[in-house]
């Protein structure tokens, strides 16, 4: 039975995808409602975290984020659901019982599955069986169990291909292979069999050993599909791209012995089929047996090989993805020295160290390049020309940046700090990753035209001493060189991971309207490039804003924008004080009401701990504005425009250790980490490669996550484990009490204790010690190298 075509085109199912957000994220409905209602108005999710917390119960950034991106993932279910509906309709199959099933499907491999059989597609073996009739030999097959399949097909002998007993039954064959092949019970549990049983298997391709030597740790190699980690799937697969490995799908080698296949037992099972795998089977029972082998070998091994090692890259992905937003998060949201002069040097030694100082408000005072080392080794020359520029512009801090040549530099300006205490000089190594992208941009020749490419490095090392946000977020983030594996994975993906980060963060922070650059405008709530370019270009040719309101006056700058930006954009010393906190106008008839209430003008409160003590927050909340609104608008008045970021601190790098051959097992230094993967945090300790400390080595407690106990930025100590001059590996941990090891044997196990959960499995011989992760490790000092030339 059919059914008869829609009298009206199908339409998505709203009801069905709010409800669907609420259970998976375990919210109210009508949270999902608002917060849903409030995405499609195009309010941003900064805003409604910050500005709506009424209308959807004070929803997060964080689940509004993860909201936005499952909401449009319920809907491309919803559009495909649709035109599956359609296509199945106007072929005539659309009958009840499919219908039910489609309708119900929660996820788009459920419904590819379920369409499976209706997808138009090449004519295949089994069509071509099907339109010479061989359909009837299958169900007289079917019918007739006690039956030689081979004496039945005898009646159905004709035209060429089919013109043997034995070609017609290989025609009801495939037609009964397709069958099961198409049916999305079996498919889905063989996926969920295969994915909770299978393993990726990895060979080195023969004649690659040396080529590939730093997939060596893959050459043999076996896993479990469910606990492979994602870092390491990510590896595999670049050995695979590269041409180094192969990778297939597989069960345990006691698994793949077993007669029959546990897969292909599972299709006789799963398809009813009157399958016997024995010699005693009888001639119907061999021929089913033999269907379900074809249909696991010929349709569907290569089909979940492909499905689930996708699966596995996508995980992967979304996890690379995941790690390098929280670290960028880390980084944008690392502490600011604020307003202070600040002397920047990009570090160089034949090229010339570049220097560049800057006014508190960041304004670029004076450029000069110093050669205190080879060829010219003009020290005193260099110290002289230091001092003179620290002086005149009342420097206070000086920012080394931590590429080549770094610590040398650093004892250039410890010698200065010396010879001239009366400076108050102090000096911070920054990270230059990113700095050379800045230096070629667009954004820098637009606003240091007559500058040189090198010294706006020097600038851009200044300004993120100074604000690392502000300055940041004029370089792309995937130059920022905080991920794993960032260029393996979907980059349309990442990049819409990293700007909500971007967003996110700067709206924490607040931006200073009458100081912020276009770049760091662009990314306020309700902005974008135009608006921040018109807004700049108002500032230059009207001067300072002196109110919120004068936004308005601003090119294209109408009440949307304004709603969602403006308590984003802060004005210090603004004639109303408000306008200098993250109080939204819409709300400042709520606080004059406060005011009000205590007698008192804004400037007399704001700042003022204790100034509204013995006022309730419930005193103040109306039809419009609830008590979230008025316990932020409190907040507000006690700690105005307050920054989310940590106070500014910095670390000491150990002195006469520059390189790596100064580090010796034992040692106890300070350092910086750069970066944090799902297998350990890189730490900078002054000697050009960064160290790895293993998450087993990050606490005397288990570790499940590395972020629960470093973040990008932090200064931590770290006790030198083992250090590998030749490749460049320095091993770190945080557990300063653990012992050195000594020299240890290659066949060890210890460092196979990884964030991914089950331990890798060899064929035949147990892994490296050493090991962990090469293709990972190499990769990312190849990173931090290239990002810091």
């Amino acid at each position: 039975m059919t059914t008869t075509p829609s009298s009206s085109p199908r339409t998505i199912d709203q009801n069905r995808i709010l409800q669907q957000l609420a259970t998976e994220l375990s919210i109210r409905p009508n949270q999902a409602t608002a917060a849903v209602d409030l995405l499609d108005d195009g309010a941003t999710v900064p805003f409604i975290a910050r500005y709506r917390k009424e209308a959807t119960g004070g929803l997060d950034d964080g689940v509004l984020r993860e909201l936005e991106v499952r909401l449009l993932y319920l809907r491309e279910l919803e559009t495909r659901r649709i035109a599956i509906l359609d296509s199945i309709e106007q072929q005539g199959k659309l009958n009840p019982e499919l219908l039910s099933e489609i309708t119900s499907a929660d996820t788009k491999q459920r419904l590819e599955d379920l369409y499976t059989p209706y997808k138009p597609k090449r004519r295949t073996r089994a069509q071509i069986a099907r339109e010479a009739g061989l359909e009837a030999l299958l169900q007289k097959i079917l019918d007739n169990p006690a039956n030689d399949p081979l004496v039945l097909a005898e009646a159905f002998v004709g035209e060429a291909p089919f013109d043997s007993s034995k070609a017609a039954l290989d025609g009801a064959r495939d037609i009964l292979s397709e069958n099961q092949a198409e049916n999305a019970d079996l498919l889905a549990s063989l996926r969920e069999y295969l994915w909770n049983s299978g393993l990726l298997y990895a060979k080195v391709v023969e004649g690659k050993e040396q080529e590939g030597n730093k997939f060596q740790d893959w050459f043999d190699f076996s896993e479990t599909l469910r606990t492979l980690p994602s870092h390491r799937t990510l590896a595999l697969l670049r050995g695979r791209q590269q041409g180094v490995l192969t990778l297939r799908l597989g069960l345990t080698e006691e698994q793949e012995a077993l007669h029959p296949h546990p897969c292909i037992e599972r299709i006789a099972e799963l398809s009813n089929s009157a399958a016997r795998f024995d010699s005693q089977a009888t001639a119907h029972e061999a021929w089913m047996a033999e269907v379900c082998r074809w249909t696991w070998r010929v349709k569907l091994l290569t089909l979940f090989e492909t499905e689930l090692i996708t699966r596995l890259r996508e995980q992967g992905e979304q996890e690379a993805t995941r790690v390098f937003a929280a670290n960028l998060r880390d980084l944008l949201l690392a502490a600011p020295a604020g307003h202070k002069s600040v002397l920047g040097l990009d570090p160089g030694i034949r090229t010339g160290v570049k220097v560049a100082a800057i006014d508190t408000t960041g304004k670029l005072l004076e450029t000069v390049t110093i050669y205190p080392f080879e060829p010219r080794r003009d020290v005193e020359g260099s110290l002289k020309t230091l001092a003179a520029i620290a002086k005149k512009h009342n420097i206070e801090l000086v920012a080394v940046g931590n590429g080549t040549a770094s610590r040398e530099t650093e004892k250039l300006v410890s010698e200065l700090q010396s010879r001239h205490p009366e400076l108050q000089l102090t000096r911070v190594s920054v990270s230059e990753a990113g700095a050379s992208v800045y230096s070629a941009s667009e954004l820098a020749a637009k606003e240091f035209p007559e500058l040189d490419v090198s010294l706006r490095g020097a600038v851009s090392i200044a300004r993120r001493l100074q604000d690392p946000l502000a300055e940041l977020v004029k370089i792309e983030p995937k130059a920022i060189g905080v991920g794993q594996y960032q260029h393996d994975v979907n980059q349309r993906e990442l990049a819409r991971s990293l700007e909500a980060v971007v967003e996110d963060c700067v709206n924490a922070v607040g931006v200073d309207v009458n100081t912020a650059s276009a770049p760091l405008l662009m990314h306020v709530s309700g902005l974008n490039a135009t608006l921040a370019k018109n807004i700049v270009e108002w500032r230059n040719s009207n001067g300072a804003f002196l109110s919120r309101k004068q936004l308005l006056d601003v090119p294209r700058f109408g009440p949307k924008a304004f709603e969602q930006a403006a308590g984003f954009l802060r004005i210090p010393n603004a004639e109303n004080p408000l306008d200098a906190s993250a109080v939204h106008p819409e709300a400042y008839p709520v606080a004059e009401r406060i005011l009000a209430r205590i007698q008192k003008q804004a400037k007399e409160v704001m700042g003022q701990s204790g100034a509204l003590k013995g006022l309730s927050p419930n005193d103040f909340t109306d039809e419009r504005f609830g008590l979230p609104t008025v316990q932020d608008i409190f907040a507000e008045f006690e700690k105005p425009g307050r920054d989310p970021r940590p106070e500014f601190s910095t670390a000491t790098f150990m002195e006469g250790v520059t390189k790596i051959s100064d580090l010796i097992p034992g040692m106890t230094l300070e350092g910086v980490v750069t970066n944090v993967a799902n297998f350990g945090a890189f730490v900078d300790v002054g000697v050009h490669q960064d160290g790895l400390v293993h998450i087993s080595a990050l606490s005397d407690q288990f570790v499940s996550d590395p972020r629960d106990v470093v973040r990008v930025g932090q200064t931590v100590k770290v006790k030198v484990l083992e250090v590998d001059e030749p490749r460049k590996r320095i091993s770190l941990s945080m557990r300063l009490n653990d012992d050195i090891p000594s020299s240890r044997p290659a066949g060890g196990d210890s460092d196979r204790r990884s964030s991914g959960g089950g331990k890798p499995q060899r064929n035949n011989s147990r892994a490296p010690q050493r090991r962990e992760e090469p293709a990972m490790n190499n990769a990312m000092a190849a990173a931090f190298a290239k990002l810091r030339k």
